[in-house]
């Protein structure tokens, strides 16, 4: 639950939000840069990493029957998680012109009812901490998943959407303008933050699940997400090895769409270099860190 994930490490203090604390010290650059750049869509950047999976696939293979379930996007997942416990400021988010350090870490993915095109299309938002392994973000997005879609009843985002949809026009645009306004001081009833696929940490899509390659999507002005992560197919590719020999590699293309206000191009830089060393070597997501690093935005516990 929403409650039981919350990183606790502070306690409140004016200007903080239930969802986050409010950052202090930070470079004064950070400070401005909302004021100038006042958007999401003005402040995308964009990354991509190929991931080879032969290795990959290979730890999926020995682990299948302690963990049941496990994939590579389980594995991606699970990079990211591991990615903000080393990489805090990852986990930032700008709302109306201040910067926040995020109290959880939480996904938004979209998936499928079923493989139709008519099919109906549902949001989970699985919550995790930062020293979950690689096993426990494999049960808790599981647990999501089959609620979804052996349940009849929609999820809290699925009725929040239908209700929305059930509305006039006139009527909608006063309450997402509400909301949109409540957001901005902090002040949006918690229930619809807690249903709100655009309030996470990441919004991951899988591309490769239905066979196209990944996409740079862009990210969404309403709510906090920082970050969009698309997983594309699997494809191969003749590589030469250090002595010259060409081999088949087995990859796939992770595209990242990400808010330079929260961080500059170097912390992004090192980050994704990080997360290429996190996913070269799965085995080290079965135990938790060894240290949860903090932002250092934010002001510490007396």
């Amino acid at each position: 639950m929403y409650k039981d994930n919350k990183l606790n490490y502070f306690k409140w203090r004016l200007g903080d939000r239930y969802d986050g604390w409010r950052l202090k010290n930070v470079d004064p650059m950070f400070s401005v840069a909302p004021f100038i750049l006042k958007s999401r869509v003005d402040s995308q950047v964009l990354f991509e990493i190929k991931v080879p999976i032969d290795k990959i696939e290979t730890f999926i293979r020995a682990h299948k029957e302690e963990i049941p379930d496990l994939s590579i996007m389980h594995v991606v997942m699970a990079s990211l998680v591991r990615l903000m416990s080393q990489r805090p400021n990852l986990n930032r988010f700008v709302m109306w012109h201040k910067i926040f350090a995020r109290n959880h870490v939480n996904f938004s993915i979209a998936i499928k009812r079923s493989m139709s095109d008519t099919a109906e299309e549902s949001i989970i938002k699985p919550y995790f901490l930062p020293t979950d392994t690689l096993r426990e973000i494999v049960e808790k997005t599981t647990a999501e998943l089959n609620g979804t879609l052996k349940n009849t009843q929609d999820n809290s985002t699925d009725s929040l959407s239908k209700l929305f949809g059930y509305l006039p026009d006139f009527l909608l645009r006063s309450v997402v303008f509400s909301l949109t306004l409540l957001d901005k001081v902090g002040l949006m009833p918690r229930m619809f933050n807690h249903a709100s696929p655009f309030h996470t940490s990441f919004f991951l899509t899988n591309l490769g699940s239905i066979g196209i390659e990944s996409i740079y999507h862009h990210l969404y002005e309403f709510g906090t997400c920082s970050m969009f992560v698309a997983m594309g197919r699997k494809t191969k590719e003749n590589v030469a090895d250090k002595n010259g020999a060409m081999t088949v590699q087995k990859s796939i293309l992770l595209k990242f769409v990400l808010d330079e206000r929260i961080c500059d191009g170097f912390y992004y830089a090192r980050s994704m270099r990080l997360l290429e060393k996190i996913l070269s070597d799965p085995a080290d997501l079965l135990n938790p860190p060894k240290e949860v690093l903090i932002d250092e935005g934010v002001r510490r516990k007396k």
